[in-house]
């Protein structure tokens, strides 16, 4: 059959390569028995590829329905589609068909089948291979002839491997898979669809029929349209409904574009504990933990610093190994006092403080070598002892003072051996 005969039949508007190679697909597949996924984004129009298919397939003549499986609480979806026996479950008072079998010879379309719980999944599979199924709280196999066509907008292979969608279904699903691409994939469609939206609705709503400026149409071309055709369509009745003037500037059509935030990088890979999560969130969540490891970060170094100052002071000073900057501060004067610095020995500084009475202390600046040698280990072991001497050996008063809990300390002096 002639591609732009199914276009006018079921009001497909757009000439995209890609949407073309989509309803070919579909064309073909449809005088089967094939079962057919439907893949794209919410909004791209995956429904209107199942009505394609079953009425140009030889069910055309028997029932097609659609569910939307995401929206169907998980206690009741084994019996709106497999049906239920009489006193099967608490306010089960008689007998009830399910689609299944009610639809029996026709199309049953699955829509977000991603969402089905992994019981109603294992029933659905036994539809798919043998075309059997049970009704909730009966013993007795029924047969059901039905086609199933299914669409998500979910990548159910990540799915299968989260442990939330079963691989061997999704195979038998997608003996066909048929891609719809994105309102954004097919930019030049996008000003067809808004003229077909806007005359629909100017007829509907008995207004004026509007026009775009070219500005108005560049913009309206190089938006993303995160909700795809569905966003699109909600727009246009909005600009009819709501605006006066029948030429429309870019300045208008602006007001009715929610402001899209600018892309973070992306993330490569899996983050653990971000399932769910949207990648705003993740990338907080990477942000918080940075910081809380820079946090960590500076109390090992501050820590490791005041334990050597003492040792720092006491070394001799030689041109070589110690270099001093002392600079006094006070409101009304201010003086240093520079000697060369060695720009590749390791310096800490000591930063000045205003004691109570107003006065400034100095801020000192060493640069030293030898503390460099120590191990980060040998430190750590240093601080713990000095740590346990200090408190006569009472392991929770020197936890509070290293800044660590009670249990990482017996840990580490377990670890070192330092019992």
């Amino acid at each position: 059959m002639d591609i732009q005969v199914i276009k006018q039949r079921f009001s497909i508007i757009g000439n995209s390569p890609l949407l073309g190679t989509a309803l070919e697909t579909a064309i073909k597949v449809s005088p089967t028995d094939m079962n057919v996924l439907i893949l794209g984004e919410s909004g791209v129009g995956k429904e209107s590829f199942s009505k394609i298919i079953h009425h140009l397939s030889g069910r055309k003549h028997a029932p097609f329905i659609a569910v939307n499986c995401g929206a169907i609480p998980e206690g009741t979806i084994d019996s709106e589609l497999f049906g239920h026996e009489k006193g099967a479950f608490t306010g089960a008072m008689d007998k009830r068909k399910g689609y299944f079998e009610t639809v029996s010879g026709g199309t049953i379309f699955l829509d977000e089948v991603g969402e089905l719980p992994l019981s109603t999944q294992a029933r659905l599979l036994r539809i798919l291979e043998n075309g059997e199924f049970i009704k909730v709280g009966s013993s007795v196999v029924q047969k059901t002839d039905v086609r199933v066509v299914a669409a998500t907008n979910r990548d159910l292979l990540e799915r299968s491997r989260q442990g939330k969608f079963r691989e061997d279904l999704y195979y038998r699903l997608a003996t066909v898979p048929i891609r719809v691409p994105k309102l954004c994939e097919r930019p030049d469609d996008i000003y067809l669809l808004f003229r077909k939206f806007a005359s629909d609705f100017a007829e509907t709503h008995h207004s004026k029929l509007i026009e775009l400026t070219p500005e108005a149409q560049f913009l309206l071309t190089n938006y993303p349209w995160p909700g795809n055709v569905r966003q699109l369509k909600n727009v246009s009745e909005q600009i009819c409904v709501l605006e006066s003037s029948t030429l429309v500037d870019a300045e208008i059509i602006a007001k009715y574009l929610p402001q899209i935030e600018n892309p973070l990088p992306m993330l490569l890979g899996k983050i653990d504990g971000t399932e769910g999560m949207s990648e705003r969130d993740i990338f907080y969540k990477v942000l918080i933990d940075m910081r809380r490891d820079v946090n960590d970060l500076k109390k090992v170094v501050f820590g490791l610093f005041e334990g050597n100052l003492e040792n720092l002071k006491n070394m001799s000073p030689s041109p070589s190994s110690i270099s001093k900057s002392v600079a006094t501060t006070h409101p009304s004067q201010s003086q240093t006092f520079n000697e060369s610095l060695p720009s590749n020995q390791p310096s800490f500084v000591i930063q000045a403080k205003d004691d109570d009475d107003g006065d400034y202390q100095e801020s000192e600046s060493y640069s030293f070598e030898g503390v460099n040698n120590l191990s980060l280990e040998a430190q750590e072991i240093q601080m713990i002892k000095r740590s346990l001497n200090k408190n006569n050996g009472k392991r929770k008063k020197a936890a509070d003072e290293l800044g660590i809990s009670e249990r990482t300390l017996y840990r580490k002096i377990k670890q070192y051996r330092l019992e």
